[in-house]
């Protein structure tokens, strides 16, 4: 098994990487997540990698995080879910986030990953809640409740407002705003947008 990898980035082309280790140049499939904390090429690089073998094919993933090769890996133990559609989850939403969605049991929130369509989303609340923690070890979340900021975006989407327009108002928000206040603040802040 390919464990991890150290080199040279030599080349990005999302979602591929090239990296060459001693001589040897290494093509990595990574998610966003990973792809957007790269260096330059011709810098040092250091990726934990998940090695597939498969019939027609070799093919290397690569993490910037330990914690999302353990997301990846447990995504890709779901029948259905394979590599691609694994890497298209985590580009799509932080590890903290899925592990969020998935105790909460958020199956809309899921499915908006491109390749997931509801039932998938479904299944993989059932096979994996109670087995992700936000750091990506098998260790459940010790509890799964949102904070005033999450709860805000929520009272945002029920009003109906989009995702997109929840998440720049809540952004605007002071730290220690309170749910109700932080309400207050972001629908003062939308009616002026």
């Amino acid at each position: 098994m390919i464990g991890k990898l150290s080199g040279t980035l030599l080349e990005k082309h999302p979602p591929q990487v090239l990296i060459d280790v001693g001589g040897v140049g290494y093509e990595v499939d990574v998610p966003m997540s990973t792809f957007y904390v790269l260096p330059h090429p011709g810098e040092a690089v250091a990726l934990h990698t998940h090695f597939v073998v498969r019939d027609d094919a070799q093919l290397l993933y690569g993490f910037a995080q330990r914690s999302e090769r353990e997301m990846f890996r447990a995504l890709i133990r779901i029948s259905g879910i394979g590599p691609k559609i694994a890497l298209a989850v985590l580009s799509g939403m932080s590890g903290d986030e899925l592990a969020l969605a998935i105790e909460q049991g958020d199956a809309a929130r899921l499915a908006k990953v491109p390749g997931i369509g509801k039932k998938t989303a479904e299944r993989l609340i059932l096979e994996l809640r109670g087995k992700l923690s936000a750091s990506g070890d098998s260790r459940p979340l010790p509890s799964a409740t949102p904070n005033a900021r999450d709860d805000v975006v929520n009272a945002l989407l029920a009003l109906g407002y989009s995702e997109r327009e929840a998440s720049a108002a809540v952004k605007a928000l002071p730290e220690d705003s309170s749910v109700n206040d932080g309400i207050r603040l972001a629908l003062r802040s939308l009616a002026r947008g």
